[in-house]
């Protein structure tokens, strides 16, 4: 288990602090698939996932909606056909520490 997925979730309020441009490139480096990304004004993560079809697409759409539930930190989640989009971003309008956490934990999902 990578260093980042290990590490636990924190409850965050709306004036939490955002990730500094330092701490974005070292949590970056952690998760290199993951694409930092502006829309709608504020910085997310984004990767998509490919498949081989729609079942396994959307079997991994469940495993990831039910690592959100536990820890009650959800994604922006696009399910196709061979393919699902992930964006973690957060109510803070920006990156927290635990969009980092999650995504490193989207990755170790079984695919």
């Amino acid at each position: 288990m990578s260093e980042l997925a290990s590490q636990q979730c924190e409850a965050c309020r709306a004036d939490a602090p955002k990730v500094s441009d330092e701490e974005l490139r070292e949590l970056m480096q952690l998760i290199p698939d993951w694409q930092p990304l502006v829309e709608g004004g504020a910085l997310q993560l984004r990767r998509e996932f490919t498949f081989r079809n729609f079942k396994e697409a959307l079997a991994f759409t469940n495993r990831l909606g039910e690592l959100a539930e536990a820890e009650f930190h959800h994604p922006a989640i696009l399910t196709e056909w061979g393919k699902v989009t992930v964006s973690w971003t957060h109510k803070i309008g920006g990156l927290h520490r635990n969009d980092f956490i999650m995504a490193a934990r989207t990755d170790q999902l079984p695919r």
